[in-house]
Formats: C-alpha cells, sequence, structure tokens
C-alpha cells in the first residue's frame, strides 16, 4: 500500500536528498525543521489515499460507503425492525379481559405497545426499541398507567416477529456476494429467497418449485433466530408473496405461481453422556454451560438448513462441545436419541431438547 512504502522518515529522506550536501541537514537544522511539518502532511495524505482506495471496493468498504456501492445493484442495507410479541392479560378474578389498543407495558426497562387484538385477553405488542433486545424479555408486564381497573396479570410471551439489529457491514457485504453469484430473476429460485429474506422477521428459507403442480412453489421459512416461523409471521409472507395463494400477481410472486408459505417441524434432539469432572467442579457447574454451547451449535446447524437437502446432527462434534466445555476431563457412553450415531434428518430442523448428564 502507498502509505507502507511512504512514511515520514521515507519521505523525509527523499526530501533531504534533494537539498545540497553543503547545507546543514541535521535534525534541528533550519531546512530540517522546515521539511519535517511537510513530510509529515505527506505521509497523512498516503495514509488517507490508502483509506479512500479500500472504500471504494465492496471487499473493504465500510458503513455509507459500502452502502453506496451496494445501492448501485439495488441492495439496500436492512434496518433495524421492531419485535412483534403476544401480550396476555387477566383481571382480577384470573379471567382473561380485553384492554385499549395502544396502552404501553413495561418489562426488564423496555416498553411495548399493544396494536392489535388476536383474541379475548390476547394481543400483539410490539417493542418501542428496535432490534434483537425486544426478543428477550418474559415474564410479567407492568402498566405504564398505573391507573387500570382491573387489571390482574399482564405476561408477554411468543415471540410473533422477531426483531432484528440493523445488517452489519459483513452481513451486508455476504448478501451482495450471494444476489450478485446467484443471478436472481423473474421468479427464479434466487429471486424468490432474496424477496422472502428482505422480509422483516424471516432468517431463512427454502424454494420448492412444482411442488403440487405446474406453477405452484412451496416456500419453508424460519424467523430470524432460525427458529420455527409463528403463524403471525407466516401470515404475513403469505400476504406480502403470494395473498391469499392467488396466481394473481398481487404480491411479490410473477403472475402465474400459486405460492403457499409453511415453517419446517422440529426434530427434538436428546443428549445424554457420563463426565469425569476436574477437581472443583461438578454437573450444577458444568452443566449450564454444555446446554449454552449445544444451543449455538444446533443454531449454526439451522443456518444451514436452508442450503441442505439434510441436516446431520453429528455425535463426533457433540461430544468434542462437551469434552472442550471448562471443567470437563473426560466423557463416554455419549448418545444422540439414545443412539451412539449420527441423526440424520430430512426436511425437519434440529432443536436441542433435554441433555442428561449421567
Amino acid at each position: 500500500m502507498y502509505s507502507e512504502q511512504n512514511t515520514f522518515d521515507d519521505i523525509l529522506n527523499r526530501l533531504l536528498q534533494r537539498v545540497r550536501n553543503d547545507i546543514d541537514k541535521r535534525e534541528g537544522s533550519i531546512i530540517y525543521d522546515a521539511i519535517s511539518p511537510m513530510a509529515a502532511e505527506l505521509a497523512q495524505v498516503y495514509i488517507d489515499i490508502d483509506t479512500l482506495i479500500d472504500l471504494v471496493f465492496i471487499d473493504t468498504s465500510v458503513g455509507e460507503y459500502l452502502d453506496k456501492l451496494t445501492e448501485q445493484m439495488g441492495i439496500k442495507r436492512n434496518v433495524a425492525t421492531k419485535a412483534i410479541r403476544k401480550g396476555t392479560f387477566y383481571n382480577d378474578e384470573q379471567e382473561k379481559m380485553d384492554i385499549e389498543i395502544g396502552t404501553i407495558f413495561s418489562i426488564d426497562n423496555i416498553n411495548y405497545t399493544v396494536i392489535e387484538k388476536i383474541d379475548i385477553g390476547e394481543y400483539k405488542l410490539e417493542c418501542n426499541t428496535s432490534g434483537k433486545i425486544g426478543n428477550e424479555p418474559s415474564g410479567i408486564l407492568l402498566p405504564i398507567e398505573y391507573n387500570m381497573k382491573n387489571l390482574g396479570i399482564a405476561q408477554i410471551t411468543d415471540i410473533l416477529i422477531p426483531g432484528e439489529n440493523e445488517e452489519t457491514d459483513e452481513e451486508l457485504r455476504g448478501r451482495y456476494y450471494t444476489q450478485i453469484n446467484e443471478k436472481s430473476f423473474a421468479g427464479n429460485i434466487a429471486d424468490y429467497k432474496e424477496k422472502v429474506k428482505e422480509i422483516a422477521g424471516v432468517g431463512a428459507v427454502k424454494v420448492i418449485p412444482i411442488w403440487d403442480g405446474p406453477g405452484t412453489v412451496k416456500l419453508i421459512i424460519l424467523d430470524s433466530d432460525y427458529n420455527k416461523a409463528s403463524s403471525v409471521l407466516i401470515d404475513k409472507v403469505q400476504q406480502e408473496i403470494c395473498p391469499n395463494k392467488e396466481p394473481s400477481g398481487l404480491g411479490l410472486a410473477p403472475i402465474g405461481h400459486s405460492v403457499t408459505v409453511i415453517t419446517p417441524d422440529e426434530s427434538i434432539i436428546n443428549i445424554s453422556t457420563k463426565i469425569q469432572y476436574i477437581e472443583g467442579s461438578n454437573e450444577t457447574i458444568v452443566k449450564p454451560k454444555i446446554v449454552e454451547s449445544l444451543e449455538k451449535y444446533f443454531i449454526e446447524l439451522r443456518k444451514i438448513w436452508e442450503n441442505e437437502e439434510t441436516t446431520i446432527v453429528r455425535i463426533s462434534q457433540i461430544e468434542s462441545i462437551i469434552l472442550n466445555t471448562d471443567g470437563v476431563l473426560d466423557i463416554s457412553d455419549t448418545l444422540i436419541n439414545e443412539q451412539s450415531s449420527n441423526i440424520q434428518i430430512t426436511n425437519n430442523i434440529a432443536v436441542l431438547g433435554e441433555v442428561s448428564i449421567l
């Protein structure tokens, strides 16, 4: 790079070489002190040139400059979205009760606004803060207005549409390369993937063409946390892509395409193993760490689910995760769903079930 070849010392030495030898060029001399500031400024210019060069290429650009490059291809950074949660409300007699749309509740210093009625005592709540933070709380909601009559208990439960953080530079860059390489066009598989994954709350999608005859398309989706999609999210995607499954072209699907949106079933994976602990450790200390690490592994499996015909839960990786957990000295007799071999899953997604330490 230019800055590596043009450091302050490199520039200063070149400038001093242009001065006649019969003039004092030692540090502290008049000519040295006059040239040094200019050498420093030139070195900074070369650093800025390196930075500018990085900003004009997709693989090294960042921030707003990356946005400008991807927008030239019609690809915009996904902004942060608000979580939609389910709230359940009971009166003093523990019966479900209706409340006013627009009422605000709080939990863990995060506020949620009631936006839509689902059923008696059940409502959609929209997080007032954008991002994944809205997916986290669960439990008792407290009303912002404390004069709500007859309210006994308010609870926040299911994630209907997960909130998403703003797309990072690496995520945007990866999506750019994927769309460029896959060449999406007017209803092909790449086009469906692109359009569906741009819908807030969707994290993965499998496209099954001609699944029920010519012109039929099945979209199997996961939410942005790579879990089963809720019925609310499924309906949202259905209405945006192909309202009422009609091949009329009123949604994003091309005219003549009848699209059905579903979510996969879960395959629960139970794990058991025998553990020998290091001195000072025990199941109480180690098990939560094992469960956390295994959950991450299963999320990674679900992240690649859309690109794989089958999901393989490998016993070797399960054992490696457990063995590398702090506090574990050795393991033996590891079983996955009571089998000592890999589990292969077709169509469904793998979800961690019970972790038993024998």
